[in-house]
């Protein structure tokens, strides 16, 4: 009875909020993305927008291809020729992948470069490392990403694969969104929602989701906040693939000039998910999946430079930077 009560249990998740803007010297905005490595999609949202402008549409299309190597020998990453090939000459990136991070050995390398290996116990045995026990209970191919075609022939002999992310971009009509004001971080009862609030709501338009509460609706019953608005058209835009901190900063900072001109937009959202079984979330914090393998960020960009940054991991994870 114990096990079934522990399978009804949501997940716990630990989310940090903080305000800033863009113009304070004290803003870590883009600490923040450079730190988080290993990113498969990032979401836009513009309301009161109907098609992109060249220069999103632009960066969206120059996000950069990736790689995958098959049956990659972990020796392959410390050999001197690869480490003054790719990592002495520029920041490179890799992460084992369709490996699960609370069952199979895991590895990632940073672009500091610096190795992580997160291991089984008769791996790390066999292997002779020092290293410390993972807080995780339990524990094929590689990914990597860098911008130079050199790595295709580098990796000829074991079957190199190049994949440029998928990009999906959306106009939705009639759209109810929550009003948020950039000085209630917290919210305000009957005139902002609250950042929790925006993110539920995000999920949803992201998962294409119902908003109305429809009493003949099975799938969902979720609802927009209130207090909420009726926007005519919102962009949404979809990246997924394996996404430089680097091209995620531009994004950021196209976003932030989206308001040099009027716009009848008062916010937009960048939303950034991390690969759930990376041995890593931000920096070298350890990461694990248990119940959900989150770590993710968000930013709402207000037009008059301010932000919100939310970023979340499991439960179990070391609290967000």
């Amino acid at each position: 009875m114990a096990t079934l009560r522990s399978l009804r249990q949501v997940p716990r998740h630990l989310l940090v909020c903080e305000k800033s803007n863009f113009g304070d010297d004290k803003s870590r905005h883009r600490h923040l993305v450079e730190t988080h490595y290993h990113n498969y999609r990032v979401s836009f949202l513009i309301p009161e927008c109907g098609i992109l402008s060249k220069e999103l549409k632009s960066l969206v299309m120059e996000t950069g291809s990736y790689y995958f190597v098959k049956n990659l020998p972990l020796h392959e990453l410390i050999t001197q020729e690869f480490i003054n090939t790719f990592v002495k000459k520029g920041s490179c990136y890799a992460l084992s992948y369709n490996t699960n991070i609370d069952e199979d050995n895991t590895v990632a390398l940073l672009p500091n470069g610096k190795l992580i290996l997160s291991l089984d116990k008769d791996t790390y045995e066999e292997t002779g490392l020092q290293g410390r026990p993972s807080r995780y209970s339990g524990r094929k191919i590689m990914k990597f990403s860098v911008g130079d075609s050199a790595m295709m022939s580098y990796f000829s002999s074991y079957g190199i694969q190049e994949h440029q992310p998928k990009v999906a971009v959306s106009t939705m009509t009639e759209l109810q969104c929550p009003v948020l004001q950039s000085s209630e971080l917290r919210g305000k009862p009957g005139a902002a929602c609250s950042p929790g609030e925006l993110l539920d709501w995000l999920g949803a338009v992201f998962s294409n989701a119902k908003l109305n509460n429809e009493p003949n609706n099975f799938i969902s019953t979720y609802c927009c906040p209130q207090p909420s608005t009726v926007v005519a058209k919102a962009c949404l835009c979809t990246i997924t693939g394996f996404l430089l901190p680097e091209k995620i900063c531009l994004l950021l900072e196209q976003l932030c000039r989206y308001f040099d001109e009027p716009k009848l937009a008062p916010w937009v959202t960048l939303s950034v998910q991390g690969f759930a079984d990376s041995p890593v979330s931000w920096r070298e914090n350890e990461h694990g999946f248990q119940k959900g393998g989150e770590h993710l960020y968000n930013f709402v960009i207000f037009n008059n430079q301010d932000y919100w940054l939310q970023m979340a991991v499991g439960a179990n994870d070391d609290c967000p930077p």
